[in-house]
Order: structure tokens, then C-alpha cells, then sequence
């Protein structure tokens, strides 16, 4: 499948499919040969073992899910000694998604992750952080800013940056990720919402509010990626309601160089699979010799010329 080769910056992968972080666990292993995958991207976790958040913590929409995990993680000893040797047998980029509450303690986990066998880092953040009352990194330009300033500092690796949606700036946001050092920009993360149940009249989700996933979302990671794509140099990743081949075309069409699935993995375990093999059969069936040919080709209507503020006399 050498027309699925993918280059993300100095990075060459099998093909532009990938996991999205926090849907992808060793046992689908057992389910296909994770070796097929363009790059295995992992679950976030903390420097430090965390419990998560209060359950429930998963609720289903309409068209698609949300959830209030919190970020569990085993910590970064767990992942040094566990977790890592596991994915090193792959001959798969290995993507490491970190998170941390302060500028400092993500720069000290991207150096701590920096070690054989991780070929790059993706920085989660999207979540709260403590330098700036709770609001979460990704929301403004200046905390963005700062924080991937902070990770590059910290590491020689390739350092992918996660955005939020939930921010009225996405262009200030993906520029000052890109103008600190970020090698490439995941667009994006889930979007703030909240359920009722009507008959207790409590929330579903036990932190009250949770981050909504699947189809619901795929407009607004579309209109992202294609901002951030035309707005910066860098590659983009899609990523945000992707399960089927014409989900992954609009994303590689509006700009992004490579698409993450995640909540139709929970669907059906072997989406992946399905949308590697269809998007081969796509590109042999027009004849399209590289899935580059097809980023960002997009086209759009013409611009029509804007009309006169008043009318011209007409001539006698």
C-alpha cells in the first residue's frame, strides 16, 4: 500500500489511519494485526497515578457518546516499565499522549517520555490548567503559547499539540501552538457538553459535564481542521466523529494529512481496518497514485464580487 505512505513532518507512516487517544488498549491485539496501523497513539495519562473522576462517567447520545473519565492513569512508572515495552514490539510510530496541570510538570513528563522506543509526543491540552484559574490550556492563545514553549524546551521529539473546540479563537490558538514549536496540530478533542436525566432530574455524568464524542461532533473537527490547515504550515490530524471512508476523504480533502478514529472503535472494533482498506480501494479505483495527492484539495465556491455601497446614476 505504498500509495497510503504518509509523511506527518520528519515522521513517514504506513498510512494516514490512527487511533485517537483513550480508545485504543493492548487488547486489540487480539482483535487484528495493529502492525497495519499508520501509528498507535495511546492513552493519555499523568506523570502521577490518578483515580479519575466520579462515575457514571460514559453516557450515549444520539449520535455519539460523552464521557467524564478524568484522565486515569497508572503514572509514568507504570508506562516506563509496563506499558512501553508492550508497544515496542510493534514496527509502528509510537505516539505518547501526556497531560499535566502546570507548564512545568508537562515539560518535565515529555522529558521523562522521551526515551527509545517513543517516536512522538501528543500533548493533551485540553485539560485544566492551575497557572490560569482551571481554564484549560488549549482555550487561548497565550496559555497555548506558553505551554507548548515549555514541551519544546523539554524534548528533541516530534511534539504533536491536541486541540480543544472549546475555544472562540481556533486560529489564534493552532498559530500560537505552531509559532512555540509544535511539529503538528490534532484537531481536535471532545466538546464540552452536559446531559439530564428527567425522571431523578441529576446529570448523567457524574463530574456533572463531559466531553461529547462521535458523529455529533465531526462538523465542528472538519471546520477546525480545515482553519488550521489553511491558517498554519503544519500538518493536521483529524480527528472527532470519524467512522466511515467518506469521513476520512472530507477530513484528508479540508487540509488534514492524517485522521485518528476513536468512538467507532468502540462500535466496532475493526474501523480502522475497514478504513485502510477502503481508502486503498478509493485512491486504486481513480487511479490516484498517493494519498498526498488528495490533502487539502478542496474546492471551494467562487467569491462573488461584493456589490457597490449605492448605485450609480444610470447615464441619460
Amino acid at each position: 500500500m505504498t500509495r497510503l505512505t504518509t509523511r506527518i513532518g520528519a515522521m513517514t507512516l504506513a498510512n494516514p489511519i490512527m487511533p485517537a487517544s483513550g480508545t485504543f488498549t493492548e487488547d486489540l491485539a487480539d482483535v487484528f494485526d495493529l502492525g497495519v496501523l499508520g501509528a498507535h497513539v495511546l492513552k493519555t495519562f499523568t506523570a502521577e497515578p490518578r483515580m479519575g473522576n466520579p462515575t457514571p462517567r460514559v453516557c450515549d447520545l444520539s449520535a455519539g457518546m460523552m464521557n467524564a473519565i478524568g484522565i486515569p492513569s497508572k503514572g509514568l512508572d507504570h508506562f516506563l516499565t509496563r506499558t512501553l515495552p508492550f508497544w515496542r514490539r510493534y514496527d509502528v510510530p509510537l505516539v505518547v499522549s501526556i497531560s499535566a496541570h502546570s507548564h512545568d510538570d508537562f515539560a518535565r513528563l515529555a522529558a521523562a517520555v522521551s526515551v527509545p522506543g517513543v517516536a512522538a509526543i501528543e500533548a493533551n491540552i485540553s485539560c485544566p490548567n492551575i497557572e490560569a484559574d482551571g481554564r484549560a490550556f488549549a482555550v487561548r492563545a497565550d496559555s497555548t503559547g506558553q505551554v507548548v514553549a515549555h514541551l519544546r524546551r523539554a524534548t528533541d521529539l516530534p511534539l504533536w499539540v491536541k486541540l480543544s473546540p472549546n475555544t472562540g479563537e481556533p486560529v489564534e490558538v493552532a498559530q500560537a501552538a505552531e509559532a512555540a514549536g509544535a511539529d503538528a496540530l490534532v484537531m481536535a478533542n471532545t466538546l464540552l457538553g452536559m446531559a439530564i436525566d428527567v425522571e431523578t432530574r441529576q446529570p448523567r455524568l457524574g463530574n456533572v459535564m463531559g466531553g461529547i464524542s462521535g458523529p455529533a461532533i465531526k462538523p465542528v473537527a472538519l471546520r477546525m481542521t480545515y482553519q488550521a490547515a489553511t491558517n498554519t504550515r503544519l500538518p493536521v490530524i483529524g480527528c472527532g466523529g470519524i467512522s466511515t471512508l467518506n469521513d476520512v476523504l472530507e477530513f484528508l480533502i479540508a487540509g488534514a494529512t492524517a485522521v485518528q478514529v476513536g468512538t467507532a472503535t468502540f462500535q466496532s472494533p475493526t474501523t480502522m481496518l475497514r478504513l485502510l482498506d477502503g481508502l486503498d480501494d478509493w485512491l486504486a479505483a481513480r487511479g490516484i497514485a498517493s494519498v498526498a495527492d488528495i490533502c487539502g484539495t478542496v474546492s471551494l465556491p467562487a467569491v462573488s464580487p461584493p456589490m457597490p455601497a449605492a448605485m450609480p446614476p444610470l447615464a441619460s
